[in-house]
């Protein structure tokens, strides 16, 4: 991904809102299967982690990227974006 793609999806998740929450379980296997699930269907989604994990949102945004494949778009405080792919149909 070219940085200028990069920075258009930046500047699009600024108008999106957080749609999963990471608290104190941290990341679990229900999550991983719904952050799939809302990246099949949006290509580009906003999570925040809340002060109770023990994650930080870089480490979250890691873990996240790694088991759905998706892409880390930025990591900004508490909040992260992905970004994945639509598959073609």
């Amino acid at each position: 991904m070219t940085g200028k793609e990069r920075a258009e999806f930046r500047k699009q998740a600024n108008q999106l809102t957080a749609i999963f929450q990471i608290g104190k379980d941290n990341i679990t296997e229900p999550l991983i299967e719904a952050v799939d699930a809302a990246l099949k269907k949006r290509e580009l989604i906003k999570l925040s982690v809340l002060e109770t994990s023990e994650l930080s949102a870089r480490e979250a945004a890691g873990q996240l990227a790694e088991a759905t494949g998706a892409e880390i778009i930025q990591c900004i405080g508490r909040k992260l974006v992905l970004y994945r792919k639509k598959e073609e149909e």
